[in-house]
């Protein structure tokens, strides 16, 4: 059978199918990712410093790794560089306000900042990229938002507090309730088992003196012919 007939071609397109996937599913196994935390917001107090937190995890290493943060997506205010994991990065552009607080060289690729001297008009977002060009310049962002406000406002729980309070009022009357259900059923059915005992006894006692069969009552002798 010829190479290019239809029916070479239609055994192996499923192998060209499972190769494509897996070349999917490789890529995609180390592929570079960029993480803000477990939350993307952050609430900053005004005139006080505050991090901006980011990672990054790549399977495969990096090599001459670039990473970037931006305020509102146009904004550069830093730029570094890490030559390997041996190394700690280098700044190349950087806000005079904001401090480079990460290290790549322990177990976490930490590339977060602080920005120092925060004011009202530092609100909004900032965004991490990354790009690795030992993975053929993959690029990869996280984005995180901050608040600043003027004074740290105290969570009021009183609503909370009285919710579980009257919950647990509940629950424990329902307990208390099921406790004395118990202890009336109880008391109803020793009752009950003690007027049973009363009525056998009593049935008893109209048997013998009635003389009926089975009794104690002294019978008579038939009489003589």
């Amino acid at each position: 059978m010829a190479p290019g007939s239809p029916a070479a071609r239609r055994r192996a397109a499923p192998r060209l199918l499972a190769a494509l996937l897996g070349l999917h599913v490789f890529a995609i196994a180390f592929a570079l990712e960029v993480s803000v935390g477990k939350t993307n917001t952050v609430m900053a107090l005004n005139n006080s410093n505050v991090l901006l937190p980011c990672t990054f995890t790549t399977c495969i290493g990096f090599q001459d790794l670039v990473f970037t943060w931006y305020f509102n997506s146009t904004e550069l205010i830093y730029h570094g560089k890490i030559k390997n994991k041996a190394s700690e990065p280098t700044v190349i552009q950087h806000n005079p306000r904001v401090e480079f607080v990460g290290s790549t060289t322990k177990k976490d690729n930490n590339i977060s900042i602080v920005l120092n001297n925060v004011e009202f008009s530092d609100a909004g977002k900032y965004t991490c990229h990354v790009k690795n060009p030992k993975e053929k310049n993959a690029q990869h962002n996280a984005t995180i938002f901050l608040t600043v406000v003027h004074k740290m406002v105290e969570t009021d729980n009183t609503v909370t507090l009285i919710i579980v309070g009257v919950v647990g009022g509940l629950i424990g009357l329902l307990i208390l309730f099921m406790l004395i259900k118990r202890v009336v059923l109880f008391i109803i059915k020793k009752m009950q088992d003690g007027k049973k005992e009363c009525l056998v006894s009593s049935s008893g006692n109209d048997n013998t003196e009635n003389g009926l069969a089975g009794s104690k009552a002294e019978q008579k002798a038939p009489p003589k012919a």
